[in-house]
């Protein structure tokens, strides 16, 4: 049988995952899980950058994202999942790290100006060597593969960049990981912006079927349609994005589409049927996850794990970088 490539992918410990999380990453990670190794992080480190003025929420968030992993279908059987700060050598590794990438680099990365503008925030030093730590995450499990999405490339070609540096400097050490791009589009906020735990535009995975039914009648839809006689726009319209990820049955999704352009159908109709659509999609997750959360002691001990069964790897691929940089073993 031949050896499974490796993934290292996780997210950050920022709180309960929402239904852009389900389409564009966790049914990818149950995907992955049959075909490849895979370490998932719960990336509490990384939930720092933004949140360290918030110590209160990260402990519950960090338990949110490992609930919400195993109620979309990731199995602690066939995957590892990892408590970042709970193995030192993710910051470990990222110090030394650190001593090969440029401010200057760090500066142009568009995702750090993107996030400044988009948050008001004062940047840190964490917030920006934010990749640098990326970087380590991948490399200290020796990741061949990492899923991304178009907006994550710049963080991945760093760390392809600084294995790159790392094995010309020291010899061969690390694999430069390649990206496994994600095709599909990433649903907006209900604002139509898009959707993120810091913008409150989002649909969660715990929310309660009144919960989502109260969003989805407050959506964004098409700003220029006044009556519901009056024709719509089904492109940019988080509706029809919603539906097409959601609605089981795509030939009435192209007919509310057409209806739709001709002013034949209101939002509000739309809005009910979608609420609907959404609430049958979610039941069984929510049900898995209430059982999930409902168990902390369970949820800790499957999280302590798997964090566990990552801790050799970890160890010995920081050892050996600390060594080849010429750091002083004292044993």
């Amino acid at each position: 049988m031949s050896k499974k490539h490796r993934i290292l992918t996780g997210h950050r410990a920022t709180g309960p995952r929402h239904i852009g999380h389900l389409v564009g990453t966790l049914h990818q990670y149950v995907a992955f899980q049959e075909e490849y190794e895979c370490y998932f992080l719960v990336a509490d480190l990384h939930a720092l950058t933004t949140g360290f003025d918030r110590p209160q929420e990260l402990n519950t968030n960090t338990l949110e994202v490992t609930a919400d992993f195993l109620a979309c279908g990731i199995d602690p059987k066939k995957a590892t999942l990892v408590l970042q700060s709970a193995i030192p050598e993710h910051a470990r590794l990222c110090l030394l790290l650190s001593m090969l990438v440029g401010v200057a680099r760090l500066e142009r990365n568009p995702t750090y100006k993107d996030q400044l503008h988009e948050l008001k925030l004062q940047p840190s030093l964490g917030f920006l060597s934010y990749p640098v730590l990326q970087a380590a995450d991948i490399l200290l499990y020796q990741g061949e593969f990492v899923p991304v999405g178009e907006d994550q490339l710049p963080h991945l070609e760093l760390a392809r960049e600084v294995a790159r540096r790392f094995n010309q400097l020291y010899g061969q050490t690390f694999p430069e990981p390649q990206a496994i791009l994600s095709k599909i589009p990433r649903l907006p906020g209900i604002d139509n912006r898009t959707m993120h735990t810091s913008y409150g535009n989002a649909i969660y995975l715990k929310d309660t079927p009144e919960e989502t039914r109260r969003k989805v009648m407050a959506m964004y839809t098409d700003p220029t349609r006044i009556h519901a006689s009056d024709p719509g726009h089904v492109e940019g319209n988080p509706l029809f994005a919603y539906l097409d990820a959601f609605d089981p049955d795509p030939v009435k999704v192209a007919e509310y589409k057409k209806t739709y352009q001709a002013g034949k159908v209101g939002d509000v109709e739309l809005k009910i049927h979608l609420a609907e659509v959404l609430n049958t999609a979610l039941a069984e997750i929510r049900e898995r996850r209430a059982s999930l959360i409902a168990d902390r002691r369970g949820l800790i001990e499957i999280l302590r794990q798997g964090t566990e069964s990552a801790r050799p790897m970890a160890g010995e691929t920081y050892a050996n970088a600390a060594l080849k940089m010429g750091l002083l073993t004292l044993n």
